[in-house]
C-alpha cells in the first residue's frame, strides 16, 4: 500500500515539476514577446552588476602581488587606471541599463495587463459564466494575494539572473583553488572540501523545501490573510455608503474585520515561524561556508601554495560565493513560487473559445435580394441550461418569427425570457436543438457578422465612464450628428441641451472630475440611444422602462413605432400593460412557450397563463382600457 502511495506521490511530484517548468518557460517567453528591450536591459545590467565586484577583487590581487621595492610603478598604474576606468564605464552602462529596465518593466506590465483585458473582452460570453473560468479567476485572485502578478515574475527574474551570474563568476574565480589536485592530498583540506560540498547540498535542499512549504501555506491561508483587506482597501462608492449608514452596517463590517484579523494573526505566526527557520538555516549555512572556505584558504597559504594577493582574492571570492549561493537558493525558490502563482494567469490567457466560428456571410442568408428582405428566425426544439446549473432555463422550445414583427415576450421572472435573447444573439449556443436563420443553422454564419444584426438593451446594461458620445457610438470614431439624433429619438433632447459640454460630457467621475452622475432613467435612455445608433436590423429591448417614471414610460410607448422604425423589434417585459402595442405576444412559463397571440386573443382565454398574469397585475392599472377583459 505504501509503495503504491509512494508511486502516486512521485507521479504527482513529477507532473507538478513539469507544470512548473512549463510555467517558467512560458513566462520567460511572454516577457521576451512583450518587451525584448526590457529582457536585454535586464540581462545586461545583471551581468555588469555581477562583474564589477570581481574587477576590484582581481585588481586587489594584482596590486598586492606587484607592489613593493623594485616594482614597475608605471605598469602598476596602467593596470590600476585601466581597471578603474573599466569599472567607471561599467557603472555608467549599468545606470543606463537599470533605468531602461525600469521604464520598460512598467511598459511590459502594462502590455501584460492589456493582454489580460483583451482575453476577457474577446472570450466567449458563455465561458465568462462557466464554473471552470470562475474557478480560474478565484485561483488568480488567490495567487495574487501574496504577490504582484506579472510584476513579481519580472522582479524575480531580474533578481534570479543577477544572483546566478554572481554565483557563476564566483565559482569561476574559485575554480583553480578548488580543483587543484595538490590541495586535496592532505587529509584536512580534503575533509574541508567534503564538508563544504555537504553544506551546500543540505542547505540547498532544506531551503527549497522550506520555500515549498511556505508557498503551500500562503496558498492555504491567502483568502483569510486578505480578508480584512476587502473592507479596508475595496473602492467603496457612495451608493454602498448609503446602505451602510442607514442600516448601521459598520458594526457588521467591523465585526468581520476583527474576526478575520484574529484568525489571520494565528496563521501569520505559523508563516513567520517557517520563514524564521529558513532564515536561520540560510544564515548558518552561509556563515559555515565562509568558515570552511577561510580554513581551506589559510591552510593553502600556510603551505606556501598561495601568494598574499591570491589569498585576498580567494577570501573576497569566498565571501561573494557564500552570499551568492544563499541568494541563488532563495531566488530560485522564489522564482519557482512566482512561476507556480503565474500558472492560473497563463491558463486564463490560453482558455480556448467554445463557440463554433462559421464562415457563411450573413447577407447571403439574411439580406439576399430574392427574399426581398423577407427572413425568419426559428428555434427548433431548443433546450438550454447554463454552465453552472443542472436545471434547464429553456426546455423543448420551438418558436418562429419573421421580419418587421413587433414581438413582445412576457412571463414571470425566471421564465426564460432573457435566456431566449442570449441564445438569439448567440451569446450562448443551445444545449440541445438548433436555431435557424432562413433555414440555416446560425452557427454556420460568420460569428461577428451574425452578432452585428442585433441591437440589444439588456436589463442589466452597463454604461462606461467615457464621454456621452463614446457611450452612444460604442466607438472612438463618432458621427456627432447621428449621436445627437439618437439621443433626441430616445427622449434625451431637452436633457442634452442643458449639458454644458453636450455630447462630450463625461459620464461619472472616474476619468474626468467634471463628469456627471445620471439617474437610472437617463442611463436607460442612453442605452436605448446606443441601440439605435448601431442601426441593426433587430432591436431587442429587455425591460426597457424598468427605471423610467410613468411619464417617460408613456413617452416611450407612444413613440415606440417611431423609435424602432422598420426594424424587427423584440420587447421583453413582465408588465403586461406595456406590451399591448405589439401585434404578437409570446408567453413564457418555466422555460417553455405556453401561449402566443395578440393581447385581445390572450386576455380572452381565462384559463391561460396570460390571463392569470394580467389579472394579478390588474390592481395596478389605472386606465379603464387597461383592465382585464377590455
Amino acid at each position: 500500500m505504501s509503495s503504491l502511495k509512494g508511486k502516486r506521490t512521485g507521479k504527482m511530484s513529477s507532473l507538478e515539476g513539469k507544470r512548473t517548468g512549463k510555467s517558467i518557460v512560458d513566462t520567460l517567453t511572454m516577457m521576451w514577446r512583450l518587451d525584448r528591450t526590457m529582457v536585454t536591459a535586464m540581462a545586461g545590467n545583471a551581468l555588469i552588476g555581477a562583474v564589477i565586484p570581481f574587477v576590484g577583487i582581481y585588481l586587489s590581487e594584482y596590486v598586492l602581488d606587484h607592489i613593493g621595492p623594485g616594482c614597475d610603478v608605471r605598469a602598476l598604474l596602467k593596470v590600476v587606471f585601466a581597471s578603474v576606468g573599466a569599472v567607471f564605464v561599467l557603472m555608467v552602462a549599468s545606470g543606463y541599463l537599470k533605468k531602461m529596465f525600469e521604464v520598460h518593466r512598467d511598459i511590459c506590465v502594462r502590455r501584460f495587463d492589456m493582454e489580460m483585458g483583451k482575453r476577457t473582452l474577446t472570450m466567449d460570453y458563455e465561458l465568462l459564466d462557466s464554473p471552470a473560468v470562475n474557478e480560474l479567476r478565484t485561483r488568480i485572485r488567490t495567487d495574487r494575494d501574496w504577490g504582484a502578478g506579472f510584476y513579481s515574475i519580472i522582479e524575480q527574474s531580474n533578481y534570479f539572473m543577477q544572483q546566478c551570474l554572481s554565483f557563476v563568476i564566483a565559482v569561476f574565480v574559485l575554480a583553480p583553488l578548488l580543483t587543484d589536485s595538490r590541495a586535496l592530498q592532505t587529509p584536512w583540506t580534503a575533509l574541508l572540501a567534503l564538508c563544504f560540498g555537504a553544506v551546500i547540498l543540505v542547505s540547498g535542499v532544506y531551503l527549497t523545501k522550506c520555500r515549498e512549504r511556505l508557498f503551500q501555506m500562503f496558498s492555504k491561508y491567502s483568502n483569510s490573510l486578505g480578508y480584512e483587506d476587502y473592507f479596508l482597501y475595496r473602492p467603496w462608492n457612495h451608493r454602498e455608503g448609503k446602505d451602510i449608514r442607514i442600516y448601521q452596517g459598520q458594526r457588521l463590517l467591523l465585526g468581520y474585520m476583527e474576526e478575520g484579523e484574529a484568525a489571520a494573526a494565528q496563521k501569520r505566526e505559523k508563516i513567520t515561524g517557517s520563514q524564521s527557520r529558513s532564515g536561520l538555516v540560510s544564515g548558518s549555512s552561509s556563515g559555515l561556508l565562509q568558515v570552511l572556505a577561510w580554513l581551506f584558504v589559510v591552510l593553502r597559504a600556510v603551505s606556501g601554495a598561495l601568494t598574499v594577493g591570491a589569498m585576498m582574492k580567494y577570501a573576497a571570492a569566498i565571501y561573494r560565493f557564500s552570499q551568492a549561493l544563499a541568494e541563488v537558493c532563495n531566488a530560485a525558490s522564489g522564482y519557482v513560487a512566482a512561476a507556480k502563482r503565474s500558472q492560473s494567469t497563463l491558463e486564463y490567457l490560453n482558455v480556448k473559445d467554445v463557440l463554433y466560428r462559421g464562415s457563411l456571410p450573413v447577407e447571403k442568408g439574411f439580406f439576399c435580394e430574392e427574399r426581398d428582405n423577407d427572413y425568419e428566425i426559428e428555434f427548433r426544439n431548443v433546450s438550454f441550461r447554463y454552465p453552472s446549473s443542472e436545471q434547464y432555463a429553456l426546455k423543448d422550445f420551438s418558436f418562429t418569427f419573421r421580419t418587421g414583427e413587433r414581438l413582445a415576450v412576457v412571463g414571470r421572472n425566471g421564465s426564460g425570457k432573457t435566456t431566449f435573447i442570449k441564445l438569439l444573439c448567440r451569446l450562448y449556443d443551445p444545449t440541445e436543438g438548433e436555431i435557424l436563420l432562413n433555414g440555416i443553422d446560425i452557427r454556420k454564419y460568420d460569428y461577428e457578422e451574425y452578432k452585428s444584426i442585433f441591437s440589444v438593451v439588456f436589463q442589466d446594461f452597463r454604461l462606461f465612464s467615457f464621454s456621452l458620445a463614446e457611450n452612444v457610438a460604442a466607438s472612438i470614431s463618432i458621427d456627432r450628428k447621428r449621436v445627437a439624433a439618437c439621443l433626441e429619438k430616445a427622449g434625451l433632447g431637452a436633457w442634452l441641451e442643458n449639458l454644458e459640454a453636450g455630447i462630450d460630457t463625461y459620464l461619472y467621475t472616474n476619468y474626468d472630475e467634471a463628469g456627471i452622475e445620471i439617474s437610472g432613467g437617463e442611463a436607460q435612455k442612453v442605452a436605448l440611444a446606443r441601440a439605435l445608433y448601431k442601426d441593426a436590423p433587430f432591436i431587442i429591448l429587455d425591460e426597457p422602462t424598468a427605471a423610467l417614471d410613468p411619464v417617460a414610460e408613456f413617452e416611450i410607448y407612444s413613440r415606440f413605432n417611431e423609435i424602432v422604425g422598420e426594424k424587427t423589434a423584440v420587447y421583453i417585459s413582465h408588465r403586461l400593460s406595456s406590451c399591448r402595442f405589439c401585434n404578437d405576444i409570446a408567453v413564457f412559463d418555466e422555460g417553455r412557450l405556453v401561449q402566443r397571440g395578440s393581447h385581445q386573443e390572450l386576455v380572452a382565454d381565462r384559463n391561460g397563463k396570460y390571463y392569470e398574469l394580467w389579472q394579478a397585475q390588474a390592481q395596478y392599472y389605472e386606465e379603464t382600457g387597461n383592465r382585464p377583459g377590455t
